[in-house]
């Protein structure tokens, strides 16, 4: 079978772990967690990172550190993973759907005006499937409303928009380090941010809410978001080769598209002129015309041992978040795109048997 991902792991994250266990600093102390959350949160051209448990709790743990809470909203994409909107239900706030752009399946800013009004608090736009949300519009109305902006960036490791990282153009970035991301802990995750009274908030409100001062003392109601020092380990093992990790996934998209674009019937992915792409996952779009359908794909690749997934179903369809609204472009993305094998271990054999299959699925 050929996998979908799998993480890239060699003998700098064994040292290190080994290393870890002599310590006996295994838990949520030690030395690689601050270690990790400087070295990735340099990487982002950031100034804090704060490590957590996963991906999941940093962006929830990003809205508590900005004062989210009941009677707020926040803007979240309707074409997302369920996290994204699931965090702000933490909060107690409400999660309000926009569509997204038809050509990056990103957060379309031109619809934000309309949603926008005295309870919203906050952005979360997400660089879906590495492709960066195009950021300056966004931006520009956050400023004019007074509002936050949280990146989710749990799937674009080091994407660029307009030459700067992704996770640290809004107020905080969100990271996922789970094991098929470009970059993984196992579990994990982190925030970055400019802003060093966020930061510090946010340690203390990952660690129970205890005092920095005083042990044991608790002024705040906090989670345990803690990351452990082995999966920091890992990761700082990770930080040497996520440049040349990055480079492997743009040239396993650029195979995919110069085998694919002489397919009629599938529409490829883009790349904006202000945008570089990590393109985590490769993913295409099946045109209505065909007559074809997703899972029909997915499950003749399967028969050809050969793993693929659709694409993240509409947020507002799934039964939490249902009768809040029409998504056109985010249902008409999730009924055709289907993700394709993107490992780094992929060969340009295996993907030229893929793109063999999809064109024989079409033809057929």
């Amino acid at each position: 079978m050929i996998p979908i991902m799998e993480p890239w792991l060699d003998h700098e994250e064994i040292d290190l772990v080994l290393d870890c266990l002599k310590t006996g600093w295994i838990s949520s102390q030690g030395k690689y967690i601050p270690e990790f959350e400087k070295a990735f949160s340099g990487f982002c051209q950031s100034r804090y990172g704060v490590a957590t448990s996963n991906g999941t709790t940093a962006l929830h743990l990003a809205l508590l550190t900005l004062g989210i809470g009941p009677g707020d909203e926040v803007i979240v994409p309707a074409l997302s993973f369920i996290a994204t909107a699931n965090v702000v239900v933490y909060t107690g706030a409400r999660p309000v759907f926009i569509d997204v752009d038809e050509k990056t399946w990103t957060l379309n800013p031109s619809l934000l005006r309309p949603l926008i009004n005295k309870r919203t608090k906050a952005i979360i736009p997400v660089h879906l499937y590495g492709h960066p949300a195009n950021m300056d519009p966004i931006l520009k109305i956050a400023e004019e409303y007074h509002l936050w902006i949280i990146e989710d960036a749990a799937e674009a490791h080091g994407a660029e928009y307009q030459g700067h990282k992704v996770g640290a153009l809004g107020d905080i970035g969100c990271f996922s380090f789970y094991g098929n991301k470009i970059i993984s802990t196992g579990e994990g995750g982190m925030i970055v941010t400019d802003n060093y009274e966020w930061a510090e908030k946010a340690r203390m409100l990952r660690d129970h809410g205890m005092s920095k001062e005083k042990k044991y003392w608790h002024p705040v109601v906090g989670h345990n978001f803690r990351m452990t020092n082995i999966q920091a380990a890992i990761g700082l093992g990770q930080m040497n080769k996520l440049t040349r990790l990055i480079e492997q996934k743009r040239e396993i998209a650029d195979y995919y598209t110069l085998g694919l674009k002489k397919i009629p019937g599938i529409i490829l992915p883009s790349e904006e002129t202000w945008a570089k792409s990590v393109f985590w996952l490769y993913s295409i779009l099946l045109k209505l015309e065909t007559n074809k359908h997703r899972e029909d794909l997915i499950a003749f690749l399967y028969q050809a041992n050969v793993e693929s997934r659709p694409v993240f179903y509409p947020i507002p369809n799934m039964p939490p978040y249902q009768g809040q609204g029409n998504y056109p472009i985010a249902d008409l993305i999730s009924k055709g795109g289907v993700s394709l094998p993107s490992g780094f271990r992929l060969t340009h054999g295996q993907q030229d048997r893929i793109i063999e299959l999809i064109q024989k699925f079409l033809e057929g």
